[in-house]
């Protein structure tokens, strides 16, 4: 009975590790292709075909996109955007989550129930472009934070987070007369950091990603983040970045694509590493108890 457990617990695994692999090596294929185009020699690109790695290696299309201040000037907009946004997000976030996550707080149900409802109904995208107009933001990088400061969901998570921390530690910090603001900073949010990074990691994807809300507030071309610009150059085939025309300096559109998609994806990703340890642990705490 032991044996063909152990035979049946092997044979399940190996059939799971194979299946993940070849899923993770159908994920990973497409990022090793554009990776290869974008560092391959342009008339290599010309002839077609699928490239798994640079049988020519060239900067040529790095050097194309670097030759004007659009796209250095860009990525400077989005992290600029992606940190002062990820800030405000994680501010507004557990300034709300705290006191709701306290059952003394007189009005909880309410405003969850007003939270909740946000999670199903919206105003609609017109509604929200007069609020932001309304308010001034229109062309100003702040239409693309204050608009998306607190997310219902994460909202939600990180109040019951709060919640599992024991009342007694709030209870003592008190005694020692620490206010409620105190007892947040030096207590909840040191206890909470793996939460914390998660889901400032999760906002700040959001806000590196966001093109949408840029296309529709910013006017101004010198304002857009790289994802608009990307968006730009990927979906509207524009051969010109800046001042220089790719054609005359005979350089693949495609190459120039994948090299500014490189070049829009790996500060985000680079990230990921310095959360890792707290990201595991945090995506699914507070998850459970409601």
């Amino acid at each position: 009975m032991n044996h063909d457990n152990t035979w049946s617990n092997r044979l399940f695994d190996a059939v799971n590790y194979s299946l993940l692999s070849l899923i993770g090596l159908v994920c990973i294929l497409p990022f090793v292709y554009v990776l290869a185009v974008s560092f391959t020699a342009p008339h290599i690109v010309a002839q077609g075909g699928f490239i798994l790695y640079p049988k020519e290696f060239s900067l040529a299309a790095y050097q194309y996109i670097f030759s004007s201040n659009t796209l250095v000037r860009s990525l400077g907009v989005s992290i600029y955007v992606t940190l002062l946004g990820t800030l405000i997000n994680l501010v507004l976030t557990s300034l709300l989550a705290y006191p709701l996550s306290r059952p003394s707080f007189k009005g909880r149900r309410l405003i969850l129930l007003a939270v909740l409802f946000t999670m199903l109904f919206n105003g609609g995208l017109i509604p929200t472009y007069y609020v932001v107009k309304s308010l001034g933001m229109i062309d100003s990088l702040w239409s693309l934070m204050i608009p998306s400061a607190i997310s219902a969901f994460n909202l939600i998570v990180l109040k019951n987070f709060f919640q599992q921390i024991p009342e007694g530690l709030e209870d003592s910090a008190k005694i020692d007369g620490c206010n409620d603001l105190g007892i947040l900073l030096r207590i909840v949010i040191p206890l909470s950091l793996p939460a914390m990074a998660t889901f400032g990691l999760f906002y700040a994807v959001d806000h590196w990603n966001k093109f949408f809300s840029a296309v529709m507030y910013i006017n101004t071309n010198t304002k857009w983040p790289i994802q608009v610009v990307l968006r730009e150059i990927v979906i509207n085939a524009s051969s010109r970045i800046g001042d220089t025309n790719m054609d005359e300096m005979n350089i693949q559109p495609l190459t120039i694509k994948m090299a500014v998609i490189v070049f829009a994806t790996l500060p985000i990703i680079a990230v990921y590493p310095f959360l890792q340890k707290h990201f595991a642990k945090g995506v699914l705490l507070g998850s459970v108890k409601g």
